[in-house]
């Protein structure tokens, strides 16, 4: 039986011509050789599978060929490439850094280095995964790779140069290899599946071109194990088979049933698929993908990011002209939610079938409920409601002369209106509830809440704002002067420290947008009542300090209207070490629990955890 060779090794390329969508690299390093303008020390980095090993072993061959072509390669008959192709050169050296990255290693390299070429020009020492070396193996490296012999020649090879010493980059000339494009990988499996004799579909070598995401090695090693089950007949159902990938079949009609809002069809692919045996996460990702597609293939500038097969493009660029962009934006926009939040979900399935939904939902009508956005703001605030729930018609009470003979002119022609009016819930109402008041004998104004003096009621009033999203700046609505706020508070309430929170925060959500940051502080301090009438406000820092002070008079002034007391005043403080500090945030949070729990600190290292 004879020796069966994998597909990437029987077909690794041996001239540069040969090497596959590195087109650029082979063409400077060819006129390289040509010019004789060859540098001590290159550096091949780019993903696995894509030719660096390669290339470097092409270009050892062709700098110690006695006889080039005129294209510029080996020239295959020599005694250098001959010693080559029998693995039996002594000009050319490969080393594993994976395995040998130690000092000892590098100094016993060094030692080959001084050993002159014995056929040929150049002795090139070939470094693969090179960023496997350690640090001490680095810098004995140094000297030697700055100023080699003449005839030594470098070439390292890594899939991670971020890794490498910037020391090593700067005495290299660096070539990033690129990633294989779908096309080129089908191309080359078809002329393989050619050499072989083997039928293949132009589909099934397009998924095992994506599967092998951009590696040539890993495409003809999928390859050789889908020949193996196919039995030389490669089609695409054979496969999707074989390899477990999500057939796009699949996707084609899901997205049908999204666009005509088919929520049951949609649930029923779903559990088909989840019970073929694939992932919820790898189901969704798909999903996104081919939205992706479907929105590159409505525009044909962007049809070259389609990498499909042409019947696939065509499928593409039909079922494209049925969904509207806004319906691909928006549902591109909620499969990447569900990607990001599928790891920490609890129900993850049940975060896949809300997507689906919310995506089927996007075709309806915007002003249906069971849309799966966020509902529309029709709901008035609670305060308002519960006025007008209680609030009465004007009732007017003539008063008769017969029944008050006694009463003097005036007062027998006077007309007493009188409104009830209840009073708008405060925080720190039982459960919100509105308290009506009866207006006293004496007569009282239109617009004038009933009186109540400091302690006959343990319960907040205050005038309802008529309007509660009016902003509060300088450019906007100017804080009342202090004249005002006399007129306007005839009699001093009583109020309590929620009252004081309450309106604190709502004079923060008033605040103009050119004070966002003012605002987003304010929102985070927790004013505290002193006594009856002054409230503290305790500020991390002496900045904010004088920026709060500033703003005092502006927040006390509208205080003294909103809760009615003109007695209302404000103090602000820098916070002091025995300061109960609040964690605003997810990072504040866990290093406060780190504190009381060192084990948390050490888990998080361990695992490598992030907070985001």
């Amino acid at each position: 039986m004879e020796d069966y060779i994998v597909s990437a090794r029987k077909y690794r390329p041996m001239s540069f011509d040969s090497v596959v969508g590195q087109r650029a690299l082979t063409t400077t390093l060819k006129n390289a050789i040509a010019t004789g303008k060859l540098a001590h020390a290159y550096l091949f980095c780019g993903p696995r599978g894509v030719g660096k090993t390669t290339c470097a072993r092409i270009f050892a061959r062709t700098i110690n060929c006695l006889h080039l072509t005129p294209e510029g390669e080996a020239c295959g008959e020599c005694e250098s490439c001959l010693a080559f192709n029998e693995q039996r050169s002594y000009n050319i050296h490969e080393l594993d850094a994976a395995s040998n990255n130690s000092v000892e290693d590098i100094r016993s390299l060094i030692e080959q280095v001084r050993i002159p070429p014995q056929i040929g020009q150049y002795k090139v020492f070939i470094i693969d995964e090179v960023h496997m070396l350690s640090t001490a193996a680095f810098n004995a490296f140094l000297k030697t790779l700055e100023e080699p012999p003449h005839h030594a020649i470098f070439i390292l090879a890594t899939t991670e140069k971020h890794k490498i010493l910037p020391t090593i980059l700067s005495r290299c000339q660096i070539y990033d290899f690129n990633r294989m494009n779908v096309n080129d990988t089908v191309e080359h499996l078809k002329y393989v599946a050619a050499k072989e004799g083997i039928e293949a579909e132009n589909e099934a070598l397009n998924v095992i071109a994506q599967k092998a995401d951009g590696g040539m090695r890993d495409a003809l090693s999928i390859f050789d194990q889908v020949v193996s089950f196919t039995g030389g007949h490669v089609t695409y159902q054979r496969v999707i088979e074989n390899l477990n990938v999500l057939d796009y079949e699949y996707y084609f009609r899901i997205t049908d049933t999204l666009v005509e809002n088919k929520v049951s069809e949609a649930m029923l692919l779903l559990n088909e698929i989840l019970n073929k045996g694939f992932d919820g996460h790898h189901f969704i990702t798909g999903l996104a993908s081919h939205l992706r597609d479907l929105l590159v293939s409505r525009d044909a500038s962007t049809l070259p990011l389609l990498e499909v097969s042409d019947s696939v493009r065509a499928r593409y660029s039909e079922q494209a002209q049925r969904c509207d962009v806004k319906f691909l934006y928006r549902a591109i926009k909620l499969c990447n939610d569900c990607d990001l939040n599928y790891r920490v979900s609890k129900n993850k399935r049940l975060l896949v079938e809300i997507t689906l939904i919310q995506v089927a939902q996007l075709t309806t009508d915007d002003a249906d409920a069971s849309c799966g956005r966020s509902p529309k703001k029709i709901l008035k605030p609670l305060f308002k409601q519960q006025t007008a729930s209680v609030k009465a018609p004007a009732v007017s009470v003539s008063a008769p002369q017969a029944e008050t003979p006694a009463a003097s002119p005036a007062k027998d022609q006077q007309t007493v209106v009188v409104r009830p009016q209840a009073v708008p819930p405060s925080p720190s109402d039982n459960g919100g509830r509105a308290y009506p008041f009866a207006a006293k004998g004496e007569v009282q104004s239109t617009t004038r809440v009933p009186t109540l003096k400091r302690g006959e009621l343990n319960v907040s009033i205050r005038k309802t704002q008529v309007d509660n999203n009016q902003p509060i700046g300088d450019n906007t609505v100017q804080a009342p002067s202090p004249s005002t706020v006399q007129q306007t508070v005839q009699e001093d309430y009583m109020f309590n420290e929620n009252d004081v929170r309450y309106y604190w925060m709502d004079f923060a959500n008033k605040l103009p947008v050119e004070e966002n940051a003012t605002a987003g502080r304010m929102k985070n301090m927790r004013p505290k009542l002193i006594n009856d009438t002054t409230f503290e406000v305790v500020v991390e820092n002496e900045l904010v300090e004088k920026k709060m002070q500033a703003m005092a008079a502006r927040i006390a002034d509208y205080m003294r209207v909103q809760l009615r007391n003109s007695k209302i005043s404000m103090v602000t403080r820098v916070m002091q070490e025995n300061d109960k500090k609040r964690a605003y945030g997810r990072v504040e949070q866990f290093q406060m629990m780190s504190q009381k729990n060192p084990v948390l600190q050490k888990m998080k290292e361990a695992f490598g955890l992030e907070l985001d």
